[in-house]
């Protein structure tokens, strides 16, 4: 009930009460007629004069007292009008600063006569009308019914009861009405609080209200009522959180319609249900009567009231029922709906795109949606967001997952982020990275929801969640983050909104941030909602909004509007070649493979791109698209140009490709910059998109692991079955190096095992698109095609018919300069004319021109490097605003922006970029800068090391600190020329030459640019110790980058390296003087210094390598350098001490320090024996200080000559690359091993032979020395002849002197088993190199000495090399002699026992390496069954891979080689032998190619490694 009406002086109760609009400026001048009836002390005529006067609520506010006296009013009621007025406006202040008003939140009811509004009430809101009588007939009253404390079996009854009464009272009355129930009235509530009621079975009040109404009305009026009665509307009720309660509102909707109730009186009978049914079964009842009472009801006031009981007022109210009823009438065609017209579908339009008007061409890049809870009925007009590129989505309903907005989006690929996820607790870089922004949606979960985050009410939400959403704004509006006035923020309200609603703070925060509202667009799903949202934020932020919002739209309309900006192919679906057709490739399976861009076989169909902008960006210089191959298959338009090697690709080598049998193979297309190589690569593909899934790696930089997931689930979506799936094309670009293609293939391959994706034939093929590291053109193979600067002469003419053409077509084909430096064979007269030309009146005090030498310097010097558009418009000043009419980024370069093009670039974020058009030109550019305007490449460095711009918080930093970091940092490597000077990056290179001295500055202002980066201040040091001599100064900036970075073996390695420059140094400056006592103690303590600094090297290194291959991520190989300088430095103390007289006279003293440097001979026996030894003293001294150094010294030396022998014989790369900083490593340890020999190793071949004089021991002493000279002192070094130049002869002389030594020394006797392994290896080398030898033994005789030393007790030392020939001699063969007879057997022991021991010494390094194959199986017997890798490379005329397979196929390889059969199991494969009883476990080089199920039979070839035997070239067996 309410709480009554208005009295007249009488006392008698007014009928015309009725709830008023909150706030006063909203009342319109019934609302003010009624106000004036409720006061009591004012007569109604006063009412009337202001009714007639149009007084409404603004006129009221405003009213003075002047005005009612004018109007006729008498000065009694004047005065109390103003009064009750200006008490009134107090009042309603004092209501919205109150405690109570802010936790009882006003809401408006259900839209009437409506089912499927997107609609909820909040508990403990108060619904802002009251309970009424009728107003004007079509507005419904309202009745409210707390409906609590009812037991569950009388909750129908009450239900029925109270809604029959009201709709019989509502429709005598004619008036519209709605009951609710689970609202709460006065005393015990607030008037219209919403409390809920619990409903079990809905239906059931469905299903009791119709049958009620079938007791309770006169049975000619059933009908009737069924029609003006609406069925149960059940709403539900959140709580402060916005959850759900679980309570609903129960409301019935009484409509009494004219055309329904005509003229008609509704009467009801207080007849009880069961009863009812009970005596209608017996007929018992007549056509219009039933038992019990009859009653008449009409809604007075705020109550229903039985007009029966007053008989004179019945009589009055039903002979009025037919002027009633016209009155109703009148009412409806008053109401009937007139459609508005609006242009907010337009503006919608415009907003939303930034004035192009397309979506595909939007001038904002990205989008982020902030949003409130939904409502299911919602969900379908909402199908525009899926598409849009919604970079983050602000969800402010904690129910979004189950039933919301989020579970909308299971069809897309999104990321689930909490705000505490956004904190900058990190760099700006990282964190966008993880979040995966602008490449996946973030969805934030905004008040809880998710991670057992508890939801926050309305008035808590502020202190309890408002900080953490803080940081979610101001990381999204990071200049560094999303491009300056590029992104819009959508705020979308799909439900009303409070006072303190967090919708509100949070636009507050974007408001602060924006600066402004041109980045902000509010939609709003009425006017209602609008209004109020509107006033909200004009009264807290005095901000007018009303230009950014959209409210005349109902949701289906702008989902239609939106949906209608995408082109027909961006909101047509995707489709991916099948085994037997087409398969559909949904957007969310494609957003969750984020680091490929596929190309689809309907890719560009159906699309509205402009074709002359993007065939101009193209000709001059851009990246080329899909589109331009698209747009050169259409009807009219010339072909697009293929290159020669165009037709040897698809038709040739993907050919080869696909007939080979590993899971991932790789060819290659090396190109010059600039020719095209791209280009071509992408023309294979979109030429074989319906026969491969293809797809081009976005970003180098991210996690192979990633990429490897990625494309295995391209491989095998809705392609489950083998028969079915087509093979991956992945094309890769502008990889720096090979190591990182290679780390890819790997991971694909472990991919392929992992998810047991096996074939016959390749699953992935990779197209490598790399830039060539020569210029040179070099011949094409079975995997790699080379595309030079040349074009061939079909080449040209396919060039000059497209020229004529492009020039029928636009009129600034001059500018076309990419197209033109291809066609023109890079012509250096043509190249440099333009360059002349564009650059004439250069200035570099200009901005625009300092951004385009910053653009050629980078372009030159790091292969990918680009500047972000946002970093160039804030340089150049540009005043970018938030739509499409926004100043271009080009407008600012002027004359200069020919040279460049935009391109889209993959960093932590995605972003829009400009770059040179040319390699060429950039090259040019430079050396114009510097000839003709005097702006030298130091210059430029320093500027852009020196201003701040461009490493302030703004999009694209992040990819401009690691471009300019890689060109002072990286150093260039060449397999081919390995003497070039590689100590510094070619940029410090150049500066030096250019500008000598002025490196320096470079380098220093680079350290202040990078303070905190290790490399750099290392790059100091290396400068400093190797340029400048400043030893001091090198030391301190080692020790600078040691602190910033401890743990790093490279950082570790300089500090040692500079105190073995400063020792070089030192020495070299009296190179031919004796060195001075104290010179050596000084030299010596150095020495000893760097020593310990190497080791540490060593160790860190160790510690590296081991997390590298736990991680199996990151396939860095061991770091070889600690070890190295360890021995340079012993180089360096030898020759240091035969510059010091005690060794440096004859050559006895030679021997002597022969001796001490070996432990055999102490100091102080060498000083008894000096005759001199009073004036050596001072020598004695010191060497006697550094006496234990010394005397390790050669053995310190063996050690790692011989682990790095080992390491590099015994390991390779995973692929057949040279690694051209292994090969210089290799080259030093050759020059240092030669200095070690000299002085270690006196002994030869000719001194053996002619001194006869020699004890047998002295001999064996010679003899071995002899065998340490040539490197044959061990298994590793013996290995390595098979691939090096060792001549015939000298393996003979290494044969004999074995043969000297066992003959000559006992097997007690230590270095005699080791020396009996030893000499089992040289014959077999020199099998392989002089076959005919006659020192050659025979291959029984070496298989029986085999067979003896495994019998004996084999040194853990000589574990490895003894199991490993082992295998080699006694795999089976078909005449058990051959191989050993009864040994044979055990060979599954041996391959096991060579296993352990490799895993136990080469373990610790095998990061990124692999055993390589020392010999395969061959055809024949004895020697000849061994086939070294050389005898393969003869048979194989061009360079194949090993890892493709090609070289299996070749049939020269396939003629020398066993073949032999296995079969599958989970470990690898295992070997049938021509022993029927033993099967032996082999190891597959490359796991993929084992295709087909567990048990399956096999063939393949078999490579002897020190890690078992492996299988290669695996085939099926038919």
């Amino acid at each position: 009930m309410a709480e009554g009406g208005s009295l007249q002086s009488n006392g008698k109760e007014m009928p015309h009460s009725s709830e008023l609009p909150a706030e006063i400026k909203n009342w319109d001048k019934n609302h003010v007629r009624e106000w004036i009836l409720r006061l009591t002390d004012v007569e109604d005529e006063c009412a009337q004069i202001l009714f007639d006067q149009h007084i409404n609520g603004h006129s009221l506010l405003i009213l003075k007292y002047s005005h009612l006296i004018d109007a006729g009013i008498k000065l009694g009621p004047a005065t109390l009008i103003i009064h009750r007025r200006d008490e009134l406006v107090k009042l309603k202040a004092q209501q919205l600063s109150s405690p109570e008003n802010r936790s009882s939140k006003s809401c408006k009811p259900y839209p009437f006569n409506q089912f499927h509004a997107a609609y909820r009430y909040k508990e403990n809101s108060v619904l802002d009308v009251t309970e009424t009588g009728a107003l004007d007939l079509i507005e419904p009253c309202h009745e409210y019914k707390a409906f609590i404390n009812v037991p569950t079996e009388e909750m129908l009854n009450k239900f029925t009861d109270e809604v029959i009464r009201f709709a019989a009272a509502c429709m005598n009355s004619r008036t519209n009405g709605t009951i609710h129930f689970g609202v709460g009235d006065k005393p015990n509530f607030s008037h219209g609080q919403i409390l809920g009621a619990s409903v079990k079975d809905r239906e059931a009040f469905v299903k009791e209200l119709a049958e009620v109404i079938d007791c309770k009305f006169e049975y000619k009026h059933i009908d009737v009522a069924k029609k003006c009665i609406k069925p149960p509307r059940f709403v539900e009720v959140l709580l402060a959180d916005m959850t759900f309660s679980g309570k609903y509102v129960i409301e019935v909707d009484i409509e009494p319609s004219f055309i329904v109730c005509k003229d008609n009186v509704f009467y009801i009978y207080s007849v009880d249900k069961k009863e009812y049914k009970k005596r209608s079964k017996g007929n018992e009842f007549k056509t219009d009567e039933k038992a019990g009472g009859k009653l008449f009801y009409i809604r007075d006031s705020s109550s229903s009231r039985n007009l029966l009981a007053q008989n004179k007022e019945f009589c009055k109210f039903v002979e009025n029922i037919v002027h009633l009823s016209q009155m109703r009438k009148e009412a409806e065609e008053k109401h009937l709906t007139v459609v508005k017209e609006s242009v907010q579908g337009s503006m919608l339009c415009e907003m939303i795109t930034g004035g192009s008007l397309s979506l595909d061409k939007s001038h904002f890049e990205q989008y982020v949606l902030v949003t409130n809870k939904s409502h299911p009925v919602q969900k379908e007009s909402l199908a525009f967001l899926l598409d849009m590129n919604l970079t983050a989505v602000l969800d402010f309903d904690p129910e979004s997952a189950e039933t919301g907005l989020n579970k909308s989006f299971e069809e897309r690929n999104i990321n689930v982020h909490l705000p505490s996820q956004y904190k900058i607790t990190e760099a700006v870089e990282e964190i966008a990275s993880k979040l995966k922004l602008t490449r996946t949606t973030s969805w934030v979960f905004c008040n809880g929801g998710i991670n057992e985050e508890t939801p926050s009410d309305v008035d808590n939400w502020l202190t309890e969640k408002g900080s953490s959403i803080r940081d979610v704004v101001s990381f999204l509006c990071r200049k560094d983050v999303l491009p300056c006035k590029k992104f819009l923020i959508i705020f979308m309200l799909l439900s009303d909104v409070a006072d303190s609603d967090p919708m509100l703070e949070t636009f507050s925060m974007f408001l602060q941030e924006l600066k402004g509202i041109d980045q902000i667009l509010c939609i709003c799903g009425n006017e209602n909602s609008y209004t109020y949202w509107r006033d909200l934020i004009e009264a807290r932020y005095h901000v007018d909004i009303s230009s950014r919002c959209i409210y005349e739209l109902s949701f289906a309309e702008m989902n239609g509007t939106v949906l209608s900006l995408w082109s027909e192919n961006r909101k047509s679906s995707r489709f991916l070649p099948g085994g037997g057709g087409k398969v559909l490739l949904p957007k969310k399976v494609e957003g969750s493979l984020g680091t490929l861009s596929i190309l689809c076989v309907n890719q560009c169909e159906g699309g509205n791109e402009d074709k002359l902008q993007l065939e101009e960006s193209f000709y001059k210089g851009g990246k080329v698209s899909w589109w331009n191959f698209y747009f050169s298959e259409q009807p009219g338009s010339v072909p697009f140009i293929k290159r020669d090697k165009f037709e040897h690709i698809t038709k040739t080598i993907i050919p080869v490709m696909c007939s080979l049998s590993q899971a991932c193979v790789r060819f290659n297309i090396l190109h010059t910059p600039g020719c095209g190589g791209t280009t071509l690569a992408m023309h294979v593909l979109w030429t074989l998109k319906e026969k491969f899934r293809c797809a081009v790696l976005k970003d180098r930089t991210v996690d192979v692991s990633e990429v490897a997931q990625q494309v295995v689930t391209l491989l095998t979506h809705e392609a489950t079955e083998q028969q079915s799936r087509l093979p991956v094309l992945l094309m890769i670009d502008d990889f720096e190096d090979t190591d990182a293609v290679n780390n890819l293939q790997q991971q694909i391959e472990e991919e392929c095992l992992k998810r047991n994706v096996t074939s016959k034939s390749p699953q992935v093929i990779l197209l490598n698109c790399m830039r060539a590291e020569s210029e040179v053109p070099t011949e094409s193979t079975d995997d790699t095609v080379f595309i030079g600067n040349k074009l061939s002469e079909k080449e040209q003419r396919l060039f000059e018919n497209k020229l004529e053409e492009i020039e029928k077509i636009y009129k600034n084909a001059e500018t076309f300069y990419g197209f033109m430096i291809l066609k023109k064979d890079f012509s250096l007269e043509y190249i440099q004319g333009v360059v002349k030309n564009t650059l004439k009146g250069f200035n570099f005090k200009h901005k625009h021109a300092q951004l385009i030498a910053v653009l050629v310097l980078l372009d030159r010097y790091c292969r990918t490097a680009s500047l972000s558009v946002s970093v160039c418009e804030e340089y150049l000043g540009l005043l970018t605003k938030a739509d499409s009419k926004s100043c271009k980024v080009e407008d600012g370069f002027g004359k200069f922006s020919t040279l460049l093009t935009r391109c889209t670039e993959q960093s932590s974020v995605v972003f829009e970029a400009v770059r040179v058009i040319h390699p060429s030109m950039a090259e040019h550019c430079l050396e114009e800068l510097s000839a003709t305007f005097r702006v030298s490449k130091a210059q430029i460095t320093d500027f852009l090391l020196t201003t701040d711009l461009f490493y302030d918080c703004i999009q694209g930093k992040e990819k401009l600190v690691q471009d300019v970091h890689n060109m002072l940092v990286r150093r260039n490597y060449s397999a081919e020329n390995l003497q070039e000077d590689c100590k510094f990056s070619p940029l410090i290179q150049a500066i030096a030459k250019e500008t000598p001295g002025f490196e320096e500055n470079v380098l220093l202002n680079a350290a202040k640019r990078f303070a905190k980066d290790a490399v750099i201040s290392q790059l100091l040091s290396r400068y400093h110790y190797l340029r400048k001599k400043d030893f001091r100064e090198a030391k301190d900036w080692a020790k600078k980058a040691r602190e910033i970075q401890r743990d790093n073996s490279y950082i570790c390695d300089t500090s040692a390296q500079v105190i073995k420059h400063e020792l070089k140094d030192a020495i070299s400056s009296g190179r031919d003087n004796p060195v001075k006592p104290d010179k050596l103690k000084q030299y010596l303590e150095m020495a000893l210094s760097a020593t310990e600094a190497f080791k540490e090297t060593q160790e860190i290194a160790r510690k590296e390598v081991l997390v590298r291959y736990q991680g199996k991520k990151d396939f860095s190989p061991y770091n070889t350098a600690g070890r190295l300088g360890e021995i340079q430095i012993a180089i360096t103390v030898i020759e240091i001490l035969e510059r010091i007289p005690v060794f440096s006279k004859d050559e006895l003293r030679h021997r002597i320090l022969t001796q001490v440097l070996s432990g055999k001979m102490k100091i102080q026996d060498v000083a008894t024996n000096d005759p001199k030894k009073q004036k050596h003293a001072s020598y004695y001294h010191f060497l006697q200080e550094f006496a234990d150094f010394l005397y390790n010294l050669k053995d310190n030396m063996k050690k790692h000559f011989d682990f790095l022998d080992n390491y590099f014989v015994n390991l390779g790369s995973f692929y057949s690359q040279k690694d051209s900083r292994e090969l210089r490593t290799r080259q030093e340890v050759a020059r240092c091993f030669r200095q070690y020999a000299n002085l270690f190793c006196s002994s030869d071949a000719k001194e053996l032979s002619k001194n006869r004089m020699l004890s047998d021991m002295l001999k064996v002493d010679k003899a071995r020395q002899y065998l340490e000279k040539n490197r044959a002192d061990s298994y590793s070094g013996l290995l390595e002849c098979l691939s090096s130049k060792t001549s015939g002869e000298n393996i003979e002389q290494i044969v004999r002197n074995y043969s000297f030594i066992l003959n000559n020394t006992s097997k007690k006797d230590d270095g005699h088993f080791k020396g009996t392994v030893n000499f089992i290896y040289a014959n077999i080398v020199l099998s392989q190199i002089k076959p005919e030898s006659q020192s050659l033994w025979a291959y029984m005789k070496i298989l029986n000495l085999l067979c003896d030393s495994l019998k004996r007790p084999i040194p853990l030392n000589e574990s490895l090399p003894l199991h490993f020939i082992a295998v080699v001699m006694l795999w089976p063969e078909s005449i058990s002699v051959l191989s050993g007879g009864d040994l044979s057997d055990k060979l599954g022991s041996h391959v096991s026992q060579l296993r352990n021991s490799f895993s136990n010494e080469m373990k610790p390094v095998l990061n990124g390496k692999r055993a390589v194959v020392h010999f395969y199986l061959g055809k024949k017997t004895g020697y000849q069954r061994l086939i070294t890798q050389k005898e393969i490379d003869k048979c194989v005329e061009l360079e194949q891979s090993m890892q493709n397979g090609n070289m299996w196929k070749n049939e020269k390889v396939r003629s020398i080689l066993r073949k032999v059969t296995g079969t599958v199991n989970r470990c690898g494969i295992v070997a049938d032998t021509s022993n029927d009883h033993l099967k032996v476990q082999v190891f597959p080089m490359f796991r993929s190619p084992l295709c087909g199920d567990l048990g399956a039979k096999v063939s393949f070839f078999v490579g002897f490694t020190m890690n078992g035997p492996v299988a290669l070239g695996i085939q099926p067996e038919s």
